[in-house]
């Protein structure tokens, strides 16, 4: 995986998380929202911030190099 790839997917982890992290933040301030719009909204932060971690580990377990590898092979 390239360098400039592993920056994006990286990116990607960061702003998910910050972006959940203060919608929730929002969400559960508000008192006008219902129980249920909260717990809906707390279920698909939780899943989106998994995908996110998970992204993060698959990066930081790629080897660095590989498309450097293979472009030098014949």
């Amino acid at each position: 995986m390239s360098r400039t790839s592993r920056l994006v997917l990286r990116a990607f982890a960061l702003w998910t998380v910050y972006v959940w992290g203060t919608r929730m933040w929002n969400v559960l301030g508000d008192a006008d929202t219902t129980t249920a719009f909260k717990v809906v909204h707390g279920v698909i932060a939780l899943i989106s911030v998994a995908f996110a971690v998970a992204t993060w580990f698959i990066v930081a377990r790629t080897p660095k190099g590989d498309s450097d590898r293979e472009r030098s092979e014949p």
